[in-house]
């Protein structure tokens, strides 16, 4: 990651790629996303949308979009904790959003506003990450460029329940 420097051209190409291709995305999927809105709202009370603090590029804090796919009082009793498979918080149809990656869509605004690119390794929220540069060598050097969607780790099968340390293995 070092050598890698996405200022000047290489910066701008990035940054008008990913702009063109979220706006096209986001228009294109436009119905979608309002039949995923209606679902939600269908199957369980609360908002379509779920906004959770993440930390990107430089350790700044941004506010990461999703659909939401969990009660909305999820986490009251326990506080942050990482997701798991079959996660009995989530809801009927955040079960669909999630194996499918779908309640991620959302996103692309943040790719729009520049808080994420489309590839970049993914943001995670402040506490985790607090806890992986403890013990996690080289965990930090994921902050130098912008979050992604998603990252060379997730296009080679590590998602989810994949050990952070072989994430980060491959994001940097």
């Amino acid at each position: 990651l070092k050598a890698v420097a996405f200022s000047g051209w290489q910066g701008f190409i990035k940054r008008t790629f990913d702009l063109l291709v979220a706006t096209a995305s986001l228009i294109l999927l436009c119905p979608i996303f309002l039949f995923i809105g209606i679902l939600i709202k269908l199957s369980s009370r609360g908002p379509v949308f779920f906004k959770q603090s993440r930390v990107g590029m430089d350790n700044k804090e941004f506010s990461m979009l999703k659909f939401r796919s969990m009660m909305v009082d999820a986490e009251d009793k326990t506080g942050p904790v990482w997701a798991k498979k079959d996660d009995p918080r989530a809801t009927g149809i955040g079960k669909f959003l999630r194996r499918t990656s779908v309640d991620e869509l959302p996103q692309l605004i943040n790719v729009m506003k520049g808080d994420m690119s489309l590839v970049g390794p993914r943001p995670e929220r402040k506490v985790f990450v607090d806890e992986f540069q403890q013990y996690i060598p080289k965990y930090a050097e994921r902050h130098r460029v912008r979050s992604g969607m998603t990252g060379w780790a997730q296009v080679n099968g590590l998602r989810g329940q994949s050990p952070i340390e072989e994430r980060t293995r491959y994001d940097v």
